[in-house]
């Protein structure tokens, strides 16, 4: 059971992947019967389009069983929009994913101290997961001793991965066209560990069907 924590593919070929939609596809694929794991959330890009119609969109799916994260969300200096802004819109998706108990899937870039000072001031509950993280070993040593865990993918910086524990390290394909299969390995023969090892993501999987199994005796 290799899980795909976060993928743009819109064919999976994993059964246990979390396919990031944004607010034109998750209108289509979360009104049908479509079957999937996905994550919907303001990515900082675009927090400018945000709108309270469209929060109250995110606020209902949010409570659809195959939405099992919120995000991608979070901060990033390269974004038209101001910090202030992305700080508001991160800041109520914190909110919802407390609400529901449900993660978040982070984007972060250039703002990790933005991002540990709202960790620190509003001590969430739920995972919080930094995506498609390469950065270097000291920024990823700071990452896990705030409380986040890591989700690597096709590039990656050797030194994070060697340590970053195994309950605390995801994987992804994002937008790469490596199978989840050949990222595994790769993470893994980095790690000089079996594929199966690394069950951060299967943990996560396995308390989501825990949880919707309660909820429909």
């Amino acid at each position: 059971m290799l899980v795909d924590i976060h993928t743009h593919n819109s064919k999976p070929s994993e059964i246990y992947s979390i396919q990031n939609l944004n607010f034109a596809a998750a209108e289509i694929i979360l009104s049908s019967n479509a079957k999937g794991f996905y994550s919907v959330g303001f990515h900082p890009w675009c927090v400018d389009e945000f709108s309270q119609e469209m929060f109250s969109k995110l606020e209902n799916w949010s409570k659809d069983n195959r939405l099992l994260a919120i995000g991608e969300c979070g901060l990033d200096k390269n974004s038209k929009a101001s910090i202030a802004l992305q700080l508001e819109i991160f800041k109520l998706q914190i909110s919802l994913s407390e609400q529901v108990q449900k993660p978040l899937i982070i984007h972060c870039v250039g703002c990790f101290n933005e991002l540990f000072e709202v960790k620190k001031q509003l001590n969430p509950q739920q995972r919080w997961i930094i995506h498609g993280f390469r950065g270097k070993p000291e920024l990823a040593s700071q990452v896990l001793k705030s409380g986040c865990s890591i989700s690597f993918g096709e590039h990656f910086n050797a030194e994070s991965v060697r340590l970053t524990p195994t309950d605390k390290l995801f994987v992804e394909t994002d937008e790469s066209s490596l199978s989840i299969e050949e990222i595994y390995q790769r993470i893994s023969e980095t790690k000089q560990c079996s594929p199966n090892d690394l069950n951060a993501g299967k943990q996560l999987f396995q308390s989501f069907l825990e949880q919707f199994s309660s909820l429909n005796r």
